[in-house]
């Protein structure tokens, strides 16, 4: 087959960890004899030093006429200024607001040969396979106002968190049809004892629930998410919760893996079917930053990009067994004892961004 895959490096360690999702995707090209042509372009801190702007219009016109999109990471000190008009920031925001990217899937996986890695202990953490689901595109990233300004009290600032009924129906629907194709349970986080969004969120959680009597819905408080995710991670199947939520409990969900740099995502626009590709325009991202302080040393770990690109293949391009090769590489690679740095705790062959890359590549 013949694709078109926009890439976005962005900025720190981001052209590096893409770098090696690159060299994956051709040996998948040789192996299965595909044809993906790669258009390389601009966002974030990159872009404004160069174009003035965290998505330049080439890079949004660019997406639009790919079948995909692979993002490495964006922002770092250099663009930290709180009172800048522009931050790198805003090109992936305004990419998922352009695209309609509303479902972020974010897969937690405890590898057998990484169990060691991880600062949990390791009896914890048999068993662990969940998807998070994050809603995208609104909540306090988006709700209007959202401002600072100056009183003769002093300095003030306001985010609104905003949802309606229409947004929280699509995200929860995604749970629970993800849901159907795994265990069967879905847990829907909120802060309903507080925020009148989060209550909105559960009584349209419980309606929906009614299409879906196979699987089984669990309601539970942000806080008590976050314990439960290092206390009984196993329990876990399904997550959905809105955009802040999700961003902060998937962070903590990858010290279970044993790091940030071995978590993909997948940002999407429609349903994800099992039986056929989706059909419109899909990101796909490790969810790690731009690391700066590690950047061109040659030390990041390229995994969580490489199994992004595995999700593109089967999610995007329904090639469901070239993703599979890429998941049995890595799995491989790591039970073969190599290692980056990050995750190298429990002994190993440590290898820097390339070299694993090369191994990954060359199982495949």
């Amino acid at each position: 087959m013949r694709a078109s895959i926009a890439i976005l490096g962005g900025d720190g360690i981001g052209p590096e960890v893409v770098a090696e999702s690159i060299k994956v995707l051709d040996a998948i090209s040789t192996k299965f004899n595909h044809d993906f042509d790669l258009k390389n372009e601009m966002i974030g801190g990159c872009a404004i030093d160069k174009f003035g702007s965290a998505l330049p219009d080439q890079t949004l016109e660019a997406c639009n006429n790919s079948d995909a999109i692979i993002l490495g990471a964006v922002g770092g000190p250099k663009w930290d200024d709180p009172s800048a008009k522009t931050r790198p920031e805003d090109g992936i925001l305004a990419v998922r607001k352009s695209l309609g990217l509303f479902a972020n899937l974010r897969p937690v996986k405890v590898y057998p040969a990484l169990i060691n890695s991880s600062p949990i202990k390791p009896d914890l953490l048999k068993g662990v396979d969940m998807m998070v689901l994050r809603e995208l595109t609104g909540g306090l990233y988006f709700g209007k106002p959202k401002k600072r300004w100056n009183t003769s009290r002093g300095r003030r600032g306001v985010d609104t968190l905003k949802y309606t009924e229409n947004e929280i129906e699509r995200i929860l629907r995604v749970g629970f049809e993800l849901a159907l194709n795994r265990r069967k349970k879905l847990t829907s986080v909120d802060k309903q004892n507080v925020l009148e969004s989060s209550r909105l969120w559960r009584e349209i959680a419980v309606e929906l629930s009614a299409e879906y009597p196979e699987v089984e819905l669990e309601h539970i408080l942000v806080d008590n998410a976050a314990m439960q995710l290092i206390r009984n991670p196993a329990s876990f199947d399904v997550i959905v919760s809105e955009n802040t939520f999700g961003d902060i409990l998937t962070d903590e969900a990858s010290v279970l893996s044993g790091s940030m740099g071995m978590l993909p995502s997948a940002s999407l626009a429609e349903l994800p079917n099992n039986k056929s590709k989706i059909t419109k325009l899909s990101l796909y991202e490790p969810i790690h930053g731009s690391a700066p302080d590690i950047a061109g040393q040659g030390i990041a770990n390229p995994i969580g990009s490489i199994l992004s690109t595995a999700m593109m293949l089967r999610l995007s391009f329904g090639l469901y067994e070239e993703a599979e090769a890429i998941e049995k590489a890595v799995d491989s690679a790591l039970a073969e004892g190599y290692r980056t740095a990050d995750i190298s705790s429990d002994g190993g062959t440590v290898v820097n961004t390339t070299k694993m890359g090369d191994v990954i590549s060359g199982i495949i």
